[in-house]
């Protein structure tokens, strides 16, 4: 690996940090300003995949049925009684896989992502919303989803997500230094809103690749962290690739641009 390519491709950018491991060890770090390694930053929607491991820790451990399983309103009670019934065949399944069939532009048009974080009860809105289509025709990008999934999580887990993500996921790697929205009843934010530090969020990156074990200690089984990021659905323009469980998916051939890797697929 040629560091001096990689340092001359990243100088137009003004990033935060960037850090690159190869087979567990840590070979480039770079930070705009020194004191960012220590410093918790914003992941955005990074969120949404750290929202997902939690998910398969609690499949795992039985706290959740199989997505496919379960349907929405298990959690939800008040989507028996909406008077579109394709709502009650909603799963966690298209939850995850953003396949949920909802009315949602995240930004532009409809505006749907800002207009949930105005409102007094983002789960309440989020279930409101009329359907498009029915549930798992299509892959609509929608980070109201994820606040419902987080509202999932801490009702199956009895508890915080922020709390279960200590005892389940952030306390094994060693992550203590954190900081994660809420919306206003409370539910930590699914779809964005979590700052780690670099070096954290690289521990989680690296235990997805480790398919879900760390350090001799299995976090979750690899049959979860294999199928949570097997691509499900091709995702709706403008947005580019496939869409796994909460996990972008993509591929590179050795010596491919990113731009000829999207052509390819």
């Amino acid at each position: 690996m040629d560091l001096d390519i990689l340092r001359a491709a990243i100088a137009p950018y003004s990033l935060n940090s960037c850090l690159v491991s190869r087979q567990d060890r840590l070979v480039f770090e770079h930070y705009r300003e020194p004191d960012r390694a220590l410093a918790p930053a914003k992941i955005n929607s990074c969120t949404k995949s750290v929202l997902s491991m939690l998910l398969c820790i609690a499949i795992d451990r039985g706290l959740l049925p199989a997505p496919g399983d379960a349907p929405v309103s298990m959690f939800f009670p008040q989507l028996a009684r909406d008077p579109d019934t394709r709502k009650r065949e909603m799963t966690l399944l298209h939850l995850l896989t953003m396949t949920s069939g909802i009315r949602w532009q995240e930004f532009g048009g409809l505006n749907s992502f800002p207009r949930m974080t105005r409102t007094p009860d983002w789960v309440s809105h989020v279930l409101a919303q009329p359907l498009s289509e029915p549930p798992g025709r299509k892959m609509t990008y929608n980070s109201g989803v994820s606040q419902l999934l987080s509202a999932i999580l801490s009702q199956a887990t009895g508890m915080t997500v922020a709390a279960f993500a200590e005892r389940s996921l952030f306390g094994p790697l060693g992550i203590e230094a954190y900081d994660w929205e809420t919306d206003p009843q409370g539910f930590h934010t699914g779809g964005f809103g979590l700052r780690l530090r670099p070096a954290d969020l690289l521990k989680l990156g690296q235990l997805q690749l480790r398919r879900g074990s760390w350090e001799g200690h299995r976090l979750y089984s690899s049959a979860l962290a294999e199928v949570a990021v097997a691509p499900v659905v091709r995702a709706s323009p403008p947005y580019d690739g496939a869409y796994a469980w909460h996990w972008w998916c993509g591929s590179y051939e050795p010596g491919d641009s990113p731009r000829q890797a999207r052509d390819e697929r």
